[in-house]
């Protein structure tokens, strides 16, 4: 029983992350769906396994809540940490997302919690970085973006089980803070004296998430996509990822560590949008780019999924930071 209580003291918040990356999975392979008019078991299979992922990482933080309110503290405080807590809610918003076409009433309870939430969260996250001084340069990592990007995966349902007026206001605190934070953190990661730890060097995949979630919710909130804004933070998005593929063989090296999660939700944001674009465009360009993408990002996500779950097993992941 003691080691099952000093396990819980370890769940790791950033678990939700895989939450977020089989979320984003799932709904690529809808849009493929809907776009290339593909069987819908793919994304159904995946939803599924979303769903049970985010049952078991919810039940375990919560148990965790429970035992060892504490520590929970201690991850909602800590200056890095701290980044990764709306992660929950982000997993409400997309688990809201793929329940919108099936079960409407249930989407619509994860959406508002999760969209209510979500703010809540940004507003604790952001006012923490105003005021504390233990909070600075050497603390700011590309996760700063995680309480960003939620606000803009609020508009991804809300046409169907939302409300468009909190969509279009979770939308631009999203946009503006992006616009904010996105120069201050590639100064971070490419110029600042002290580097990025090693163990938060993937984080820097998240970069490619804004972008893509943007042109989403773009399309969500006004019905365009191959529009002037849309093309540009698709062409951001892709750049970010070829970004991403030039840092391949340094990523490689890298020990393992719970942040290769961060590599999951962005790709699969790149994915969804660029498929999103070809159905858009019509163009074969796209068309052959989003192949390439979907295949990649399935590929990422459920191998660092399945990596993740047997680091888990191994005693690699449920240890003290």
């Amino acid at each position: 029983m003691s080691d099952t209580h000093s396990l819980l003291r370890h769940v790791p918040v950033p678990l939700f992350a895989a939450v977020m990356g089989l979320g984003g999975l799932s709904l690529a392979w809808r849009r493929a769906a809907l776009v290339w008019d593909l069987p819908s078991w793919p994304w159904h299979i995946l939803f599924g396994v979303t769903v049970a992922v985010f049952l078991l990482v919810a039940g375990a933080y919560l148990a965790k809540l429970i035992r060892h309110p504490d520590a929970v503290r201690a991850d909602v405080t800590h200056p890095i940490r701290m980044a990764f807590v709306p992660t929950i809610t982000i997993s409400l918003l997309l688990l809201a997302t793929g329940f919108s076409d099936i079960a409407p009433a249930l989407a619509r309870g994860l959406w508002w919690t999760g969209a209510v939430g979500h703010l809540v969260a940004t507003l604790y996250v952001i006012s923490s970085w105003f005021g504390r001084k233990d909070i600075n340069r050497d603390t700011m990592t590309p996760a700063w973006l995680i309480p960003i990007v939620g606000n803009v995966v609020t508009p991804l349902a809300a046409p169907t089980v939302g409300n468009l007026e909190l969509a279009w206001f979770s939308f631009g605190i999203g946009v503006i803070f992006w616009l904010g934070l996105w120069p201050m953190l590639l100064n971070r990661v490419l110029v600042h004296d002290n580097p990025l730890p090693t163990k938060l060097t993937p984080t820097i995949a998240i970069f490619l998430a804004p972008p893509s979630v943007i042109a989403l919710s773009w399309q969500q909130l006004t019905g365009h996509l191959a529009d002037p804004v849309g093309v540009i933070l698709h062409a951001a998005a892709v750049f970010f990822a070829l970004l991403l593929l030039s840092q391949v063989p340094r990523l490689v090296r890298l020990p393992f560590s719970l942040p290769i999660l961060a590599y999951t939700f962005p790709v699969a944001t790149v994915a969804t949008v660029t498929v999103a674009m070809a159905g858009a465009t019509g163009s074969g360009f796209h068309a052959a780019l989003a192949v390439i993408a979907l295949a990649a990002a399935t590929g990422i996500v459920l191998g660092a999924v399945v990596r993740v779950a047997w680091g888990t097993v191994r005693g690699e992941v449920l240890v003290a930071e």
